[in-house]
Formats: structure tokens, C-alpha cells, sequence
């Protein structure tokens, strides 16, 4: 016995063929967003499978610390090559040495890097046979502000009021240590740096005596 159309509970009544039309397009419709949705799953947990093999391979260690700079071991080496006697500042131990060495062609340079803190940077240099114009060419021509006596030694003051046109430096202390002068300036305050020129006052003075 054939069967007339079906009837749609919520209808009441048989379906009209757009009915039927738009319901299987519906349908596929559903189907179709269900089947992309696996899909995004399936590439999402293929995605994580990749990283985890990948980070699995990548060899693990300890990162090394940088080799720490002994001042004085560089100083020796320095005195010997150059026949002077380098400066090295007894400096409170919690200022990191980020660099020592020597530059300059025309004026041999010893400079140790420091690092005071967690911003800013101290340089304290000494120049072999320096003149005035060493002290200008490293401050960027920045003018003096001044003296300053630090236990018992003149030096030269210079507040930068514009350290982007110096070469980022904000504060320099320069004096003279026999035939060489000694220059402490970066990007740092007036205590940090009197606290280097407290460091070498007593170097700077047998340099002073030597050379009388």
C-alpha cells in the first residue's frame, strides 16, 4: 500500500517541496560545519603533536654565565705591554665589571665598564699621556660645571644637561694622575661616581708622586 507524504509534526501537514528543499539544505549545511569543526580539532591536536615532538628534540642545559672579568689580571697584562701603571678602583662588589680594556691609537685608553646598578653605566678610564683634549673628545666637547674636592683630590665636574648629544652620557668627574688623567663618566649620578673617585685616590696620588 503506498505511503503519501510525510507529515511534519510540527507542521501538521506534509511538507511543501521548498519545504523539503530547505530542510536537507539546512541539514547539509549542519553537516558540513560539523565536519569542519573536526577538522579544526584535527589540525589543532596535529599542531600540538608537532610542537611537542619538536621541543622534545631540542637538547637541554644550564645556560652559561658569562665569564667574570678580573680587573686586575687585565691591569697586569695592560702594564706590561704598555709600560704604565693601570688604575683599578676597589669598588663596592655589587657593581658588575662589563668590560676592561685598552683602545686608542694615538692615546693608549684603559677603561673599565661598570655597571652600578640595573640602569646606567660607569666608565672609568684613564688616558696614557692625556691631554685636555682626550677629556673633550670623550665627553663629546661637554663643558666643565666646576670643581669638586673627593677625599682630598680636585677633580673637574660635568653635569650634561643633554646626554643624547653626549654620547648618552649624563655625569663625568676628570682629574690628572701624573702624566696620564683619569676620567669617570657614563650614564650615572654624582654618588656613583664619587664612590669611584673615592676608589682610586690613593692610585692617583702615587701616580702624582712618581711623577714629580
Amino acid at each position: 500500500m503506498a505511503s503519501g507524504p510525510r507529515i511534519v509534526a510540527e507542521l501538521g501537514r506534509p511538507e511543501t517541496p521548498d519545504e523539503t528543499a530547505t530542510r536537507k539544505a539546512e541539514s547539509s549545511r549542519i553537516y558540513r560545519s560539523s565536519q569542519t569543526f573536526r577538522n579544526l580539532i584535527a589540525a589543532l591536536i596535529a599542531t600540538l603533536a608537532i610542537v611537542f615532538v619538536v621541543t622534545a628534540m631540542v637538547p637541554r642545559g644550564n645556560i652559561t654565565a658569562p665569564e667574570k672579568i678580573d680587573v686586575a689580571a687585565q691591569a697586569q697584562r695592560v702594564a706590561s705591554g704598555y709600560g704604565s701603571t693601570p688604575i683599578v678602583p676597589k669598588v663596592p662588589s655589587s657593581w658588575h665589571v662589563n668590560a676592561a680594556a685598552m683602545s686608542g691609537d694615538e692615546i693608549p685608553t684603559w677603561t673599565i665598564t661598570y655597571l652600578p646598578g640595573s640602569q646606567g653605566f660607569l666608565n672609568v678610564a684613564q688616558g696614557f699621556g692625556a691631554d685636555s683634549a682626550w677629556v673633550a673628545r670623550l665627553l663629546h666637547n661637554a663643558p666643565s660645571t666646576g670643581t669638586v674636592a673627593i677625599d682630598g683630590i680636585d677633580w673637574t665636574r660635568y653635569v650634561i644637561s643633554d646626554p643624547q648629544q653626549a654620547g648618552n652620557i649624563s655625569y663625568a668627574l676628570g682629574t690628572t694622575a701624573g702624566k696620564d688623567r683619569v676620567l669617570i663618566y657614563g650614564a650615572t649620578d654624582p654618588t656613583s661616581a664619587a664612590t669611584a673617585a673615592k676608589a682610586l685616590t690613593d692610585q692617583i696620588r702615587a701616580l702624582r708622586e712618581g711623577a714629580s
